[in-house]
């Protein structure tokens, strides 16, 4: 396999897999943590690797280096590898994502901004979603005709604080999740919900479902809900740890244990919470998004633009959502109906949003 984002908490998880199922890694491609990423050289011997700055090259222990997002394209066009794992984050995961689709390779995802900016425009048939949301709704799925679909959320970083003090939050504060180990964006996204405003539209192209919501369930036990036509509902359990959905990424079918089962005596009971646009002022154009899913790409570039002004201090967690809602807004008429708009409509909300 070509793994994307060797470095990550899903980087990680993947290799792991990947080892214990001998899996061969053709290629690992990282960003800054060079130090993780000769370790991982040493250990899974790869043919090619890529970094993000020309500056780390000679600190990689490697002969074949290539950099940067073109480097990333190149080092796809050399491999043999069937299988692409693309954990890289934001928006520059969705040229690797077209690449690898263009050379017929399979994609095993959880660069979710792929599917969130581009997802009419990307053969999902390819795609398998390293997701334990979606990997819940596509375990419950049978032959019977579905109804809807809900997927489940922690409430992240901010649960329980009183709104009053939202505002006061840090970004320090925000990456303290209290279910899950990930990376700083996906952390903050949670924070705000917008990864689950994300993860909405995923399912909506992976499944071609249109009733589609999310509920809090804080243990992060219940990953997803499928609401069948006869007027039954199905739930998917398991251990909030990735190796699951990774597994099934990678192999297709897993016959053995990956995680241990599920304790309903130890864990006793379950609780569930709407989720509120007072805590989480993105969720209120939830239905918009869905009803206009083209528009992803203008909530992605808002989005990226915003985390980096509340990594600076610049603004508040809460005004995050409302600028992203203000772009979403102002950019109505945004509906790529190619590759190269969605580059070109990315760079212009870009734009925009750095102008106040």
């Amino acid at each position: 396999m070509v793994l994307l984002g060797s470095t990550g908490s899903i980087g990680v998880n993947a290799l792991l897999i990947a080892k214990r199922f001998g899996i061969t890694v053709e290629a690992l491609v990282a960003g800054k943590n060079i130090a993780l990423l000769n370790e991982q050289i040493k250990e899974h011997q790869p043919k090619y690797v890529a970094i993000s700055d020309v500056k780390d090259r000679p600190l990689v222990n490697h002969p074949n280096v290539f950099v940067g997002k073109e480097g990333i394209l190149e080092l796809l066009q050399k491999t043999q590898s069937f299988l692409v794992v693309n954990a890289l984050v934001g928006f520059a995961g969705l040229a690797p994502s077209i690449e690898a689709l263009r050379l017929g390779k399979r994609l095993a995802l959880a660069n979710k901004e792929s599917l969130v900016v581009a997802g009419h425009l990307l053969d999902t048939s390819h795609i398998t979603p390293i997701d334990s949301e979606h990997f819940g709704l596509w375990y419950l799925l049978g032959k019977r005709p579905v109804r809807g679909m809900t997927i489940t959320a922690s409430g992240g970083a901010f649960r329980d604080t009183p709104l009053n003090e939202l505002a006061q939050k840090s970004f320090q504060d925000a990456l303290k999740h209290p279910n899950w180990s990930m990376g700083a964006k996906i952390t903050i996204d949670s924070a705000t919900m917008t990864n689950k405003l994300f993860e909405l539209l995923e399912a909506k192209w992976l499944f071609g479902v249109d009733k589609l919501d999310a509920i809090i369930e804080p243990k992060s036990l219940i990953h997803a809900f499928v609401d069948f036509q006869d007027g039954s509902t199905t739930a998917h359990l398991a251990a909030a740890d990735m190796k699951l959905p990774i597994a099934f990424a990678l192999l297709g079918e897993v016959e053995e244990p990956i995680l241990p089962s599920i304790d309903l005596a130890s864990i006793g009971s379950f609780s569930f919470q709407k989720i509120e646009p007072a805590r989480y002022p993105i969720w209120e154009i939830k239905d918009d998004v869905l009803a206009h899913p083209t528009r992803g790409v203008v909530i992605n570039a808002a989005n990226e633009v915003g985390i980096t002004k509340f990594f600076n201090q610049e603004i508040t967690i809460l005004e995050l959502a409302e600028r992203t809602i203000k772009a979403y807004r102002h950019f109505e008429d945004a509906i790529p109906k190619t590759l190269d708009e969605v580059f070109e409509i990315d760079r212009e909300v870009r734009r925009y949003c750095l102008s106040f």
